[in-house]
């Protein structure tokens, strides 16, 4: 299954999403019934304006249903073990965490919205104002970070003066086995890994996002 290249995945697990649908609502809780917390977040470096309800046009909101968000976690875990590829988007050949994103994207409904531009690594640091986070308010649908639940894309502000500059799908809630979330994300010098979302992690969540 992991063997496939093309920024598709594989077929048994393809099931395309109808053009945009709400949101299931429901906290990403610790077993003690806590919300995850949030230090840093978005906006704000004051470049992108008001936060709005984005899903591309007309603002749509989703509702995934469970079956939902277990497909999209489904796609997101076909991209397990791709190498690490700054700017790539291709399945088992590379990619970055952006292409992460779009990929599972391109899983739920065919193709993309709109082709990044060229980014360099250091983007965050050189470009003004919060370039992922305004994509991510244009195509997907915004939501409270203690609302995440599977199958969300989460947004991570590495400092609190920098741009966001990091994503990752949301795979699993805490339980009382295992306390911490996980996701599925790419990263530098790191193959695309499914990893528990701790308390660095945590403190760095700046927003959250479904898909439309």
């Amino acid at each position: 299954m992991r063997g496939r290249c093309g920024g598709s995945p594989h077929p048994d697990v393809v099931r395309r999403f109808p053009s945009p649908p709400s949101l299931a609502a429901g906290p990403l809780l610790s077993p003690e019934g806590r919300g995850i917390g949030v230090d840093n977040p978005s906006p704000p470096r004051g470049e992108e304006g008001p936060a709005r309800r984005a899903g591309g046009e007309g603002n749509r909101r989703t509702d995934l249903s469970k079956d939902d968000r277990a497909h999209i976690v489904a796609i997101a875990r076909t991209w397990l073990n791709t190498p690490y590829r700054h700017q790539a988007s291709t399945l088992g050949a590379g990619c970055d965490c952006l292409g992460l994103v779009r990929g599972v994207w391109r899983g739920l409904y065919g193709e993309e919205p709109q082709t990044p531009p060229p980014y360099r690594p250091d983007w965050a640091e050189t470009l003004p104002g919060e370039p992922m986070l305004a994509a991510a308010r244009r195509w997907l649908v915004e939501r409270a970070p203690d609302e995440a639940q599977p199958g969300d894309v989460l947004l991570f502000r590495m400092s609190p003066a920098a741009a966001i500059k990091h994503c990752a799908i949301l795979a699993a809630l805490p339980t009382a086995a295992d306390p911490h979330a996980r996701m599925i994300h790419a990263y530098w010098g790191r193959a695309v890994c499914e990893s528990w979302m701790g308390p660095w992690w945590r403190r760095r969540l700046a927003a959250v996002f479904s898909f439309p």
